[in-house]
């Protein structure tokens, strides 16, 4: 294992800056799995963490990329053996340890699992954090009663990964979902994904939200934060559940305890983050199973490597739309 090419994460007077730079092996941080990376993906989170605009590096230096799917190139764990495939997101992945924009990473086996049956490499960076995230959440709002029968729901950031993932895999389950989005553009694919109803972002009245609106959803899954997110607790059926994923317009929110008080509306914060075993490898199961999105081709698109600095543009601007792979040293 000779030098291998990384895209770096690095600060100089103050400002981020990143660019494709070739690194040794023995510049990889410690962990007992050296793994051959195949795919890694980019998420709002990757954006953030490359352009220095959301302070998401926690260390300089370091290896972008919050996702990998690969093979083991060596291994010190018992669990894992060379040649093994295997999938590794979040923990500190890409903001403080060497991440999936690389050749080669080394990652700590407690944070890699191995790529449960049914899911290719590429697919598996398909679906990446954001679809984790949105089956986390999917299950967690089932685990808090949510069902079909309580009636409809609502996912807002809708034309996002994490939106687009969350709209298939509740469609699939059997949910009335309307999705909410601020681009009229993306009706049909959002109806493609089995969206009943598209709201746009501009219809709602966000400057006076009340305290108890009608009552509208049985469920919600929130990528904005902010006026938005107050507002759906605001129109929350009785006994509700709404998953807080993401604050892509806001980190604020202004509302009242009346909602989670008068109708027993739940609140879930979901952080796919540090999630551990055996709940994440989990949720992978059945990402390979009865969550698997029926749309990954439709809402995914593959880059070169190469290619990658060229997108991040597109999440800070809000122009982003399902999912990019990014192929590292695919076959």
């Amino acid at each position: 294992m000779g030098p291998f090419k990384a895209y770096l994460i690095d600060q100089d007077e103050g400002q981020t800056r990143a660019d494709f730079v070739s690194m040794d092996p023995s510049q990889l941080d410690t962990g007992e799995l050296t793994i051959k990376v195949a795919y890694s993906s980019v998420n709002f989170k990757d954006a953030l963490a490359a352009s220095g605009a959301g302070r998401i590096i926690r260390r300089f230096p370091c290896v972008g990329g919050v996702d990998l799917s690969g093979t083991v190139a060596a291994s010190s764990d018992p669990r894992f053996q060379a040649g093994d495939a295997v999938i590794a997101t979040s923990f500190d992945i890409g903001v403080a340890h060497h991440g999936g924009y690389a050749e080669y990473a080394r990652i700590p086996a407690e944070w890699v699992i191995p790529l449960p049956a049914g899911l290719s490499l590429y697919e598996a960076m398909a679906i990446g954090t954001a679809g984790f995230t949105a089956a986390l959440a999917v299950v967690r709002m089932e685990e808090n009663g949510l069902e079909p029968s309580k009636g409809p729901l609502i996912v807002t950031g809708a034309s996002g990964g994490v939106g687009s993932l969350a709209i298939d895999m509740l469609a699939r389950r059997g949910y009335q979902v309307s999705a909410l989005t601020g681009k009229e553009s993306e009706t049909d694919y959002l109806l493609g994904l089995g969206a009943a109803q598209v709201l746009l972002r501009s219809s709602l009245d966000l400057s006076r939200i009340r305290p108890l609106d009608k009552t509208l959803w049985a469920g919600a899954v929130d990528n904005l934060g902010g006026d938005v997110l107050a507002w759906i607790a605001s129109t929350m059926k009785q006994g509700g559940t709404i998953a807080s994923i993401g604050l892509a317009a806001s980190a604020s929110l202004n509302t009242t305890v009346m909602p989670f008080i008068l109708r027993g509306a739940c609140l879930l914060g979901i952080d796919s983050g540090y999630i551990g075993e055996p709940y994440r490898s989990g949720i992978w199961q059945r990402l390979a199973s009865d969550l698997r999105p029926q749309h990954l081709q439709t809402m995914t698109r593959c880059i070169a490597f190469d290619d990658l600095p060229g997108v991040f543009d597109d999440y800070l601007q809000g122009r982003a739309h399902g999912r990019v792979v990014v192929a590292i040293a695919a076959a």
